[in-house]
């Protein structure tokens, strides 16, 4: 399959969802569809799951954080001792140091690009494990309020929408178990 813009994949499974909803001659079924949407972000911040999981991805991020830290502040260190060394330490001594000090920036940004390849994986594996558990609530809620499409709020290209037709509520408190207040 060729490559093509994000925008004209959008466009193009817009065009096809009203064709599919137009009728053998073209023109479009009687009955509107019902629309709804969801707004992904705030699952994320206001759910029981959603909340834990950016509570465990922050931890991790401190942590990473700190270790990154504790290697800054070593470089910062040996830093000032070659500096103040510099007028009474002989040349060969000043030279390891500064190797030393290289090989400690050299691993600090290893430890950054490593940290950050794993804070990303660890990201994709939260977002993908939510949307496992989402998915579900969100399709039965559909089925059960009768929706002929349900979008993502900002991931679906959409720029404007009533917020009488976002049931992001009741995503939420479906998914932390409490009844549905209905919209």
């Amino acid at each position: 399959m060729q490559w093509m813009p994000r925008s004209y994949k959008l466009a193009s499974g817009f065009v096809l969802t009203a064709a599919l909803l137009a009728g053998p001659g073209g023109a479009v079924a009687q009955a509107a569809p019902k629309v709804a949407i969801i707004d992904t972000q705030k699952i994320m911040v206001t759910s029981k799951l959603g909340k834990a999981a950016l509570a465990d991805f922050k931890k991790i991020q401190d942590q990473k954080e700190k270790e990154l830290g504790g290697k800054q502040q070593e470089i910062k260190d040996l830093q000032e001792k070659i500096n103040q060394g510099r007028l009474s330490l002989a040349e060969d001594k000043i030279g390891e140091m500064e190797k030393q000090l290289e090989e400690k920036v050299v691993n600090a940004r290893r430890l950054q690009e490593d940290a950050t390849s794993e804070l990303n994986k660890k990201r994709d594996d939260m977002l993908a494990s939510i949307d496992q558990k989402v998915m579900p609530v969100i399709n039965q809620i559909g089925k059960e309020q009768g929706f002929s499409l349900i979008f993502r709020k900002f991931e679906s290209g959409l720029i404007y929408a009533d917020e009488a037709i976002d049931i992001t509520d009741s995503v939420v408190q479906r998914l932390d178990g409490s009844a549905p207040k209905g919209k």
